[in-house]
C-alpha cells in the first residue's frame, strides 16, 4: 500500500507540473511594458561615446528648445518612473476585479496513516485517517457581497486614471525644468558675451590711457582707474564663464545625461508678443485642464468609491463552492470518487468594531481629499495670476531695458568724447562704462526672462 501511494502521488505531481501555466509575456519575469522603456542616454547628438577618439573634444551639437524638450521626454528617468507607476496602478484594478471571477484550484493528496489512527488533539471532532492517494478540483464563485468588490474595482480604476494624470503632470514639470535650464543657459551665454566684449573694450581703453600716461598727456590716476576697470571686467568674465558652464551642466542633467554635454544653443527666433490682456480666462482654463487638478478629482471620486466599499463590509457575503475528484488508491472504507456543491452566506456579527472603524476612516479620508482639492484650486488660481503679472512685468522690462541700453551707449559716447577732449574725468568715463555694461547685461537678461515667464504661464494654464 505504501509503495502504491508514493507512486500515484509522484504521477499526480508530475502532471500538475506539466499543466502549470507559463508567464503571459515572452520572457518569464519580464513585463511587456518594461520592453518599451527608453534607451539609456547616448553621447551628444545620439552617438555613442565609444566612437569618439580618445582625448579629442566633441564637436558642439546644435540644440534648440524643441530638441531639448524631445530629448528630455526620451531620456529623463523621472518620466519613466511616472509612466511605470501609472502602469502599475492599472494592475491594481485587475487585482480588485479578480474577486469577481471564479477561483479554481487543484489538490493532490497522498496519505500514509497508522492503522486505526485518529486526530485526537487540536479540534473538537475526532476524524479517522485512511491511507489514500487522490486528486481533485475545487471551484468557488462570489455571488454577491452587496457592492463591496464592485466599489473596490471602481475605486482602483479611478485611482489608475489619477496616476495617468500624475504622469502627465510629471511630464509637464520636466518640460518646464527644460525651459528654465535652456533659457538660463542662453542668458548666461549672453552675459558671457557681454563680459568678453567688456574685457576687450576696457583692455583697449587701458592701453590707450597707458600710452597717454607715458606721453605725459594723462596722469597716473587715470591709468590706475583704467586698470581697476579692466580688473573688474576680468572678474566679471570669470564669473560669467563659471555660470555658463554650470548652466550647461544643469541642462545636461535635466536632459538625462550624466556628464557635461557640449551643446551649441540655438536662439529662439519666435517673435516676442504681449501676454494675454486678462488673467481670468487663463485661470478658468487652468482649473479645467491642469493635470494636477484632474488627478485630484479622480482621487476624490476614488476615495468616495472606497468609502462605499468599506461601508459595504457590514453586509453579508454570499458565495458558491463546488469540489470533485477521485481516489485511485484508497482504503476500502472510501469511495472511488467524491463530489459536492453548496452555498455559503457569511454574515458579520461582531469583530471588535473593525468594519465600522474602516468605514469611518474612509469617510474622513474622502473629506480630506475634497479639502485638498479646494486648496489646490485656490493655489492654482493664485499661481496663474502671479505668472500673468510676472509676464506683463517682464514684457515691459524688455522695452525699458532696451531704452536704458540706448541711453547708456549714448552716455558712454559722450563721456568718452569729453574724456578724450580733456573736458571730463576718468571717473566720469569709468562710470559711463559701468552703466553700459550693466545695461547690456540687463537687456540680455530681460529677453530671456520674458520668454521664460511665458513658458511658466503656459505651464500654469494649458501645459507646455
Amino acid at each position: 500500500m505504501k509503495m502504491r501511494v508514493a507512486a500515484v502521488f509522484s504521477v499526480l505531481f508530475c502532471a500538475l507540473s506539466i499543466a502549470a501555466q507559463p508567464y503571459p509575456s515572452g520572457n518569464p519575469g519580464t513585463p511587456d511594458d518594461a520592453q518599451a522603456l527608453p534607451d539609456a542616454p547616448m553621447g551628444a547628438g545620439g552617438q555613442s561615446s565609444s566612437n569618439q577618439q580618445p582625448g579629442s573634444p566633441a564637436a558642439p551639437v546644435p540644440l534648440s528648445i524643441k530638441d531639448a524638450e524631445a530629448i528630455a521626454l526620451k531620456n529623463n528617468p523621472a518620466i519613466s518612473v511616472a509612466r511605470l507607476s501609472a502602469l502599475a496602478s492599472q494592475q491594481v484594478t485587475r487585482e480588485a476585479r479578480a474577486n469577481l471571477w471564479p477561483t479554481a484550484y487543484t489538490n493532490l493528496t497522498a496519505v500514509d496513516a497508522h492503522q486505526d489512527s485518529r486526530i485526537t488533539a487540536g479540534g473538537l471532532n475526532n476524524p479517522i485517517i485512511y491511507d489514500r492517494a487522490a486528486g481533485g478540483a475545487t471551484v468557488s464563485q462570489l455571488i454577491t457581497d452587496f457592492g463591496h468588490t464592485t466599489n473596490l474595482v471602481a475605486s482602483a480604476r479611478l485611482q489608475a486614471r489619477a496616476e495617468d494624470q500624475n504622469a502627465l503632470a510629471t511630464k509637464e514639470d520636466i518640460l518646464l525644468a527644460v525651459n528654465q535650464a535652456f533659457y538660463n543657459a542662453l542668458q548666461t551665454r549672453a552675459v558671457l558675451k557681454v563680459a568678453e566684449q567688456t574685457v576687450t573694450s576696457r583692455q583697449l581703453t587701458a592701453d590707450q590711457v597707458e600710452a597717454l600716461t607715458k606721453s605725459k598727456l594723462k596722469s597716473g590716476l587715470d591709468l590706475s582707474f583704467a586698470k581697476v576697470n579692466l580688473a573688474q571686467a576680468k572678474l566679471l568674465l570669470l564669473d560669467a564663464q563659471n555660470n555658463y558652464k554650470a548652466a550647461l551642466a544643469g541642462l545636461s542633467a535635466i536632459l538625462g545625461y550624466s556628464s557635461l554635454q557640449n551643446f551649441e544653443l540655438l536662439e529662439d527666433t519666435a517673435e516676442l508678443t504681449a501676454p494675454p490682456a486678462d488673467a481670468d480666462p487663463l485661470i478658468s482654463e487652468a482649473l479645467s485642464q491642469r493635470p494636477e487638478i484632474l488627478a485630484l478629482e479622480f482621487e476624490e471620486q476614488s476615495s468616495e468609491k472606497y468609502r462605499n466599499a468599506q461601508h459595504d463590509l457590514l453586509f453579508p457575503t454570499i458565495s458558491a463552492l463546488g469540489a470533485f475528484g477521485g481516489a485511485p488508491v484508497r482504503n476500502d472504507h472510501l469511495s472511488s470518487w467524491y463530489g459536492a456543491a453548496g452555498i455559503n452566506v457569511q454574515i458579520p456579527v461582531f469583530n471588535g468594531f473593525l468594519y465600522s472603524a474602516k468605514a469611518r476612516e474612509a469617510s474622513l479620508r474622502s473629506q480630506a481629499v475634497r479639502e485638498h482639492l479646494l486648496d489646490l484650486r485656490n493655489r492654482i488660481s493664485r499661481d496663474v495670476r502671479t505668472s500673468w503679472l510676472n509676464a506683463n512685468t517682464a514684457y515691459e522690462r524688455v522695452n525699458v531695458s532696451r531704452q536704458l541700453l540706448d541711453e547708456a551707449n549714448q552716455a558712454l559716447d559722450l563721456a568718452q568724447t569729453r574724456y578724450q577732449l580733456g573736458l571730463g574725468s576718468i571717473v566720469e568715463f569709468s562710470q559711463a562704462q559701468l552703466q553700459q555694461t550693466q545695461a547690456q547685461i540687463g537687456s540680455a537678461q530681460a529677453t530671456y526672462d520674458y520668454r521664460l515667464t511665458l513658458s511658466v504661464l503656459r505651464y500654469q494654464t494649458t501645459g507646455l
